[in-house]
This record gives C-alpha cells, sequence and structure tokens, in this order.
C-alpha cells in the first residue's frame, strides 16, 4: 500500500506547481494512458495521491470537511445507478423527458457508435460534436465547408481512447457507452470569439446554494461565483473574475427552478445551463466538479461551499 503521508509538499501552491510542471512534461493523452496503467492502485490511495498532487493538500476521507474532500468522498462511496445516466450526454435526454423538461434539450442532430460512422452530409453548416462520456471532448464546426471531417474523426477516436473515468477513478462515467453525438451550436447572444455564457447551478440536496458563471470563454476566460441572489461572492477559481460584473439573466428565477427539479434526489451535482436568445437551454449534469481538485481563492470558500455539501450515510 502506498502512503501518501510521506508525500513532501510545502503548501498547495507547491502541489499546484508540481502539477503544471507535469502537465508540461507529460502530454495529454499519455498521461491517461498512464493512469489506465495504474487502475490496479486502489481507488482510496489513488485519490489520496491526486489530491495531493493537484491540490498540495492532505486528503481526509473518514472526516471531510472541505467542499473538494467531499467530491473524493463522493467518488469513493455513493452509489446511485441513475447517475450514470445523468452523466451520459446521449441518454440524459430521457431524464429530462422524465421530468417533463425535454424543451430544455438542445437539438439532436444524429448519434453513432463510433467516429467512423458520423454521418456529416446530414448536419448543417454549424454543429458540436460531443463525446457522450467525456468532458472537454468537444469540436465546433462553425463553418461545414472549411471543416476538416477527417481531422474530426481522427479527434474523436482519441478521445474515445481516454479513460477520463479511470483517471479521476469517477464511478458514475464507469457504465456509459462511449458514442458521438452532433448538437446544435448554440450561437445566440455570441459576442465576437467569446462565446455564450455558461451557468453552473451547485445544487446540494435540490437547492441551489452558488452559481458559477463562466463568460468570454474563448477570449480572456472570466470566471465569477456568485449566490442565489446574484450577490458575487469575490471568490476566484482556475479563471480570473470579471470585475465589471454580471449581467443577470432574465430569467434566472426559472433557471434556478429547473436545476433545483433536475438536482432533486442528490446530495450534491452541478447542473449546468444556458440561457440563450431568450430561451433555456440544458447543457449537463455533473458530479465531480473539477473532479474536486480545485483550489479557491480565499481558501476558506473551499470549507463553506464543503458545508452545504452533507453526505449520505456511507
Amino acid at each position: 500500500m502506498l502512503n501518501t503521508d510521506r508525500w513532501e509538499f510545502s503548501n498547495k501552491k507547491s502541489g499546484n506547481l508540481n502539477m503544471e510542471r507535469y502537465k508540461k512534461i507529460i502530454p495529454k493523452g499519455l498521461r491517461f494512458g498512464i493512469l489506465r496503467m495504474l487502475k490496479f492502485i486502489p481507488d482510496r490511495t489513488m485519490l489520496k495521491i491526486q489530491y495531493r498532487l493537484k491540490t498540495g493538500r492532505k486528503l481526509s476521507l473518514d472526516s471531510p470537511v472541505r467542499y473538494s474532500e467531499k467530491i473524493q468522498w463522493y467518488k469513493l462511496y455513493y452509489r446511485n445507478e441513475l447517475m450514470t445516466v445523468l452523466a451520459d450526454k446521449y441518454r440524459v435526454r430521457e431524464y429530462l423527458s422524465s421530468k417533463d423538461e425535454s424543451s430544455l434539450a438542445v437539438k439532436l442532430y444524429g448519434v453513432w457508435e463510433s467516429p467512423e460512422e458520423i454521418r456529416f452530409e446530414d448536419l448543417p453548416e454549424k454543429f458540436i460534436l460531443k463525446t457522450t462520456n467525456g468532458s472537454g471532448t468537444n469540436i465546433v464546426c462553425t463553418d461545414k465547408s472549411k471543416f476538416d471531417e477527417n481531422s474530426a474523426k481522427a479527434k474523436m477516436k482519441s478521445y474515445f481512447r481516454q479513460s477520463k473515468a479511470y483517471a479521476g477513478r469517477e464511478w458514475a462515467y464507469y457504465g456509459i457507452k462511449p458514442r458521438v453525438i452532433a448538437e446544435e451550436l448554440l450561437t445566440g447572444d455570441i459576442n465576437s470569439d467569446a462565446g455564450i455564457t455558461d451557468y453552473k447551478f451547485f445544487c446540494f440536496n435540490g437547492s441551489v446554494k452558488y452559481i458559477i458563471v463562466d463568460t468570454d470563454r474563448y477570449a480572456g476566460h472570466k470566471r465569477n461565483i456568485l449566490d442565489r441572489d446574484w450577490k458575487d461572492s469575490g471568490v476566484e477559481c482556475q479563471y480570473p473574475r470579471k470585475i465589471n460584473g454580471i449581467k443577470k439573466p432574465d430569467q434566472l428565477d426559472s433557471m434556478i427552478e429547473k436545476a433545483e427539479k433536475l438536482s432533486s434526489g442528490f446530495p450534491a451535482v452541478r447542473v449546468d445551463l444556458y440561457f440563450v436568445a431568450g430561451k433555456i437551454y440544458f447543457g449537463e449534469m455533473t458530479f465531480y466538479p473539477f473532479s474536486g481538485y480545485v483550489n479557491f481563492r480565499p481558501d476558506n470558500f473551499d470549507y463553506k461551499l464543503g458545508s452545504e455539501f452533507i453526505l449520505p450515510e456511507r
């Protein structure tokens, strides 16, 4: 058994520095390959190693207090078969239908078992390709006449080979069948290359507590964390804050209502929504945001968010 207590890190900053060096030295695809080969290491041990590497902190699983710690506990001990359906970017549509929220779904153009089966001839001029079991495995087409189909297929094949679930030991993704879907490309409120605004609702036992708002995704990514009353917390997470404030969406109350409806029954889940051209769209449901490897500034927000996360009986 590996003893992570012997690993020496002066503080969380040094852990982040080691992680950045690690990312630069080892390419992303190779990192996932290495992590797949390390599947024999017990989950509990691997999570302790990864948490120490990525946050610079020792992980407490027996008495977790921080939000980032409780996410690791969640990976290990919380089991609900519905999570696999909700984490699947195609099958989650079944759940939306069961909640009478099918209207939130982005228009679907096609679903295929493998990248080789994609029928580009059936797709419109603009679309987005996604893997059903991945995160950050999207390919955007804004002009079909200039779109490299072979390159897109090759990239999708590489995404299929990446086992992110095992990399982060994220149980909810283990049973998802990898497929490719094509959806409508939402551009209703796009401004230059900034991208659409992404609203991430942090829900605990069916109640929205905080909202992460991502803006300018492709032009100087900004991220603000607000409470449900749209008061900015001043907390930074991965990206700098937009200092001049975030415009409150016209249908915020309705977005909160829908996020709470979809999250009902789960101790914790993040519900991502978009608000484009006066309409609310569903993005995804995420049970392990940031895979739990996150440092907030100030650090006490990790405890504050953790206090909202009431773990169920093991």
